[in-house]
C-alpha cells in the first residue's frame, strides 16, 4: 500500500512499517471478504431458518444472532481474527507515529493560524460513554494527551482509517463527507448553506468537502471533544489549504446561539453516543439551524440486512462500539420528531457512498442511513 496522501501532515513510515501495515490491510482484506462470504452463507442456509422457525417466522434478534454464530467453529476463527487484525492496526502504526510525533507537533505549530482557526477548551467535561472504554479498541482512546500540543491521536487516526477503511473512501479519506453532501443536494437542489457545522469530526475528513462544496463563501465549523484530534485536524485542513474552524466541544451542548447555521451534520457519530446522547445531539442541532436550516446526520448502519446487523452487534461486543448494536433498534424518524421537528419536515433515507472520482451514476453497495430534517423559512 502505497503512501498516497495529498497532504504535509501525513505521517510517513518507513520501509519496515509500511511493510507491516500493507500486510495487516491484506490481511484484513482476506478475513472481511472471504470469511465474511462465509458467515453471510451460514446465516443463510442455517442460523437465520433455525431461528425463524423458534420465533415463529418473525427475524432473528441481535441477540439471538450473536449467540447462534457463536456456536460454529469457523465463526470462531473469524471473530478471533478480526479482533486481532484490529489490535494489530494500533500494535504497528502506533509506534511509527511516537517516533516522529515531535517533527508532526512541529509541523502542526508552523501551519498554525495561517488559516481557520483553533479552539480548545481543557476544562471541557467528557462523556463518560467516550471515557469508559477505549473506543474502536484504541489504546487510550482518542482523547488521551501523551505530551503538550499533543495530535498523537489524530496523526494515528489519519493512518489507521486508511488501513482500515481499505481504499474504499478515497485518498483523502473524505467519502462519508462527499456522500452525505452529494444526498443533501439530491434531497434539497434549492439550498445554499452559507454556515456549516460538522459535529464529531474527529480529524476532519469528513468536514473538508463542505468547505468546497457550497462555494468560495461558505463558513466551516467543526466540532469535537478530543484535543489531540482537533490539533491534527486544523493542521492537516491548514496543509490542504482549506479553512475550517475547529473548537474542542461536546455536540449535546455547544456554546453557539440559536439559529447560527444553516446545514448542522455529522458523519458516524450517532453510534458513538449513548441513547440519551443521541436525542441531545439532534435537539441541539435543531436549536443551532437557522430558518430554512437543514439538519443530516448520517451512520454506516444497515439493519434491514441482518449479515450487517448481526456484524454492527459483533462490533459492539468485541470491538468497543458500545452503541452500534443498540443503535439500530432506534426510531429515527421519532427521534426527529421528539427534538421539535415537523413530521413533513422529516425525512429518514440512505446515501450511497460517492466521491467526485467516481462515475456520479455507479451503484454502491456501501450507504449510509441519513436521518434528516429541515426547518420552515418562517
Amino acid at each position: 500500500m502505497q503512501n498516497n496522501s495529498t497532504h504535509a501532515m501525513f505521517p510517513d513510515a518507513t520501509h519496515d512499517e509500511q511493510a507491516m501495515q500493507s500486510f495487516i490491510k491484506t490481511l484484513r482484506v482476506h478475513v472481511l471478504r472471504e470469511f465474511q462470504s462465509s458467515g453471510r452463507s451460514l446465516l443463510e442456509s442455517r442460523i437465520e431458518p433455525a431461528i425463524r422457525k423458534v420465533n415463529r417466522d418473525r427475524p432473528p434478534t441481535r441477540k439471538q444472532l450473536r449467540e447462534a454464530f457463536a456456536r460454529f467453529p469457523s465463526h470462531q476463527a473469524w471473530s478471533s481474527m478480526l479482533r486481532v487484525t484490529q489490535e494489530m492496526l494500533y500494535d504497528t502504526v502506533g509506534p511509527s507515529i511516537e517516533r516522529q510525533l515531535p517533527d508532526l507537533i512541529s509541523r502542526a505549530q508552523a501551519l498554525h493560524g495561517k488559516r481557520g482557526s483553533l479552539t480548545l477548551d481543557p476544562d471541557l467535561e467528557l462523556p463518560r460513554y467516550l471515557t469508559a472504554v477505549d473506543i474502536h479498541s484504541k489504546p487510550g482512546s482518542y482523547q488521551q494527551e501523551l505530551a503538550p500540543d499533543d495530535l498523537f491521536a489524530g496523526a494515528e487516526f489519519d493512518r489507521t482509517y486508511r488501513l482500515y477503511s481499505m481504499g474504499i473512501n478515497g485518498p483523502n479519506l473524505d467519502a462519508g463527507g462527499w456522500s452525505l453532501i452529494a444526498w443533501i443536494k439530491r434531497r434539497y437542489p434549492d439550498f445554499r448553506p452559507k454556515r456549516i457545522l460538522d459535529m464529531g469530526c474527529t480529524v476532519g475528513h469528513s468536514t473538508l468537502p463542505y468547505a468546497r462544496a457550497f462555494g468560495d463563501d461558505v463558513e466551516v465549523h467543526a466540532i469535537d471533544v478530543a484535543a489531540p484530534c482537533l490539533r491534527y485536524a486544523h493542521a492537516r485542513a491548514v496543509a490542504m489549504d482549506e479553512t475550517v474552524h475547529f473548537s474542542q466541544q461536546n455536540a449535546e451542548h455547544t456554546n453557539f446561539a440559536d439559529g447560527s447555521f444553516d446545514l448542522v451534520v455529522s458523519h458516524l457519530l450517532m453510534h458513538e453516543t449513548s441513547r440519551t446522547g443521541l436525542r441531545n445531539v439532534v435537539a441541539e442541532s435543531r436549536r443551532l439551524l437557522a430558518p430554512g436550516g437543514v439538519m443530516a446526520h448520517a451512520d454506516g448502519i444497515q439493519p434491514a440486512d441482518l449479515f450487517q446487523k448481526y456484524y454492527a452487534e459483533w462490533m459492539a461486543h468485541f470491538n468497543n462500539e458500545p452503541f452500534l448494536g443498540s443503535i439500530q433498534d432506534e426510531d429515527f424518524m421519532e427521534i426527529c420528531l421528539g427534538a421539535g421537528f415537523r413530521h413533513a419536515d422529516c425525512v429518514v433515507g440512505r446515501a450511497p457512498l460517492w466521491r467526485p472520482d467516481l462515475d456520479p451514476d455507479r451503484a454502491s453497495e456501501t450507504s449510509f442511513l441519513v436521518a434528516s430534517a429541515r426547518l420552515p423559512l418562517a
